[in-house]
């Protein structure tokens, strides 16, 4: 392949490929999970392995090709059935039926500066699955996970609309509460962490961790104090059932909302009372798309019209997940290192970028890395899913979603 980026040294040596032999063995060290390595994981999903020289050593690629023009092939949300929970994504797959998957966002995976507040699993951005919203972005400044490139915010996602075709966007909340007090706006969904000021709507979708986190720090700093001004009001067939001084944990009663305030939010909030008349309404808003959403997943975008993003990381190197999108929204590329002891160092965001490039990717967006970074596929002809990566702790780490790829036949 052409170098085409200069100081990356692009040439990718691919390891072993397939062709068009279905079910030809790769050669190379045996992958996690006992998964075989195939030209073919299905119809319309193919997989590769390449080494991929970077600037801090050699890096594995695992590269799954998804063909959305098959009408047999789609994608689609991989998700433990609640916001704030977590699984392997093999476990996410194979519950799904999914013939393949990586993991998805960067979320909410540990709370060390809150003492006595744990750790919701919670993802960063925002969610669709099946064409429901499941969630909305935390502030920027809450944002767990490596920073993000100038110009990317937390409400970026990855998604494929109900046109069958994939793309990057970014995607609002739109909601308000009001009763006989006034009409204001809802300030977070099913989210970790709201901002100042505001009110944020819990569902049965969030499950059942404590709602508390989502009061603590501010927008620009997430390691800020949680708020001493706090309010929480139970919403059911439009009347306020129940208040609280703080936030609760547990899950929410399917057909309620929980309603949580902090500082100006709570002080709205505190003029609720039980029977009350109260409308919430809520909904995503994509920034560009006019198509709605069937499946949306949260991360960062690495280049957009095949130009890769201004400011991309160049220096600190890790295992990664990304996804990559070209002809016209119809062929993805799913990629994830390798974390196995030889092949650990990984490549910076700018060398990821530039090999989605070299794969033909037009639009390439960044997902969850490190130890959350996963391939998993079925063995041709059916059987259970196994892992392709070697996940760079030594073994799956729960992740709160995933991208799954579904295949008919």
């Amino acid at each position: 392949m052409a170098r085409r980026d200069g100081g990356f040294g692009s040439a990718l040596t691919v390891l072993a490929l397939c062709g068009t032999l279905a079910g030809a063995a790769l050669a190379g060290a045996a992958p996690a999970g006992g998964a075989e390595d195939t030209g073919t994981i299905a119809p319309g999903v193919r997989y590769r392995r390449m080494d991929v020289p970077g600037a801090h050593g050699t890096a594995r690629a695992h590269v799954l090709t998804v063909d959305l023009r098959d009408p047999r092939v789609r994608v689609g949300l991989l998700y433990p059935g609640a916001v704030a929970a977590r699984a392997p994504v093999s476990r996410l797959a194979g519950e799904r039926g999914a013939v393949a998957g990586v993991n998805g966002d960067f979320f909410d995976i540990e709370e060390s500066q809150h003492p006595g507040v744990e750790a919701t699993g919670a993802t960063v951005g925002p969610a669709i699955a099946g064409g429901h919203a499941l969630k909305a972005a935390v502030p920027d400044g809450q944002r767990f996970g490596p920073a993000l490139p100038p110009g990317a915010h937390t409400d970026d996602v990855f998604g494929v609309g109900v046109d069958g075709r994939a793309r990057l966007d970014r995607l609002d909340l739109a909601g308000s509460v009001r009763s006989a007090e006034g009409t204001w706006p809802l300030g977070g969904f099913n989210q970790y962490a709201l901002p100042v000021g505001s009110v944020g709507a819990f569902t049965s979708d969030w499950g059942g961790a404590s709602r508390r986190r989502a009061t603590c720090g501010t927008d620009t700093e997430r390691a800020a104090p949680c708020s001493t001004d706090t309010f929480e009001v139970t919403v059911r067939d439009g009347r306020v059932l129940s208040v609280a001084d703080t936030p609760g944990a547990g899950p929410v009663a399917p057909g309620s909302t929980v309603l949580v305030g902090r500082e100006a939010g709570a002080r709205r909030l505190r003029a609720l009372s039980p029977g009350d008349r109260v409308a919430v309404r809520h909904r995503m808003v994509a920034a560009s798309s006019r198509v709605p959403y069937r499946f949306a997943v949260g991360g960062y975008p690495m280049m957009t019209g095949g130009v890769p993003l201004p400011g991309l990381d160049d220096r600190a190197s890790a295992v990664r997940t990304a996804v990559g999108v070209s002809d016209h929204g119809r062929l993805l590329r799913l990629l994830a290192l390798d974390g196995s002891p030889e092949f650990r160092t990984g490549l910076t965001i700018a060398e990821v970028t530039a090999v989605m490039r070299e794969l033909g990717v037009r639009d390439a967006f960044s997902l969850d890395g490190g130890g959350s970074t996963t391939m998993v596929a079925r063995r041709p002809g059916g059987g259970p899913v196994g892992v392709l990566n070697h996940p760079s702790g030594g073994a799956e780490r729960p992740v709160p979603n995933g991208i799954g790829v579904f295949s008919r036949g």
